[in-house]
């Protein structure tokens, strides 16, 4: 349970969206290295999520400079 006075700081959810992003990366890669019998290779839809993830990981590494300023 959170307690009442919990803030996330920028800081805080620039890791959260790092880790996301790197993580999403990963597990997408994962994926098609895994389905190695699928001819094509890395298909439209996985080259947008993997944009997102890299994009989404950029913008948690602009936050972190940001230490206590409340999200």
């Amino acid at each position: 349970m959170l307690r009442e006075d919990f803030t996330l700081t920028k800081r805080q959810l620039g890791l959260l969206l790092i880790i996301i992003g790197v993580a999403g990366f990963a597990a997408i890669l994962a994926i098609d290295i895994i389905d190695v019998g699928r001819e094509g290779g890395i298909g439209p839809a996985q080259r947008m999520a993997l944009g997102l993830m890299a994009a989404l990981a950029l913008a948690g590494l602009t936050l972190l400079p940001i230490t206590d300023t409340p999200a």
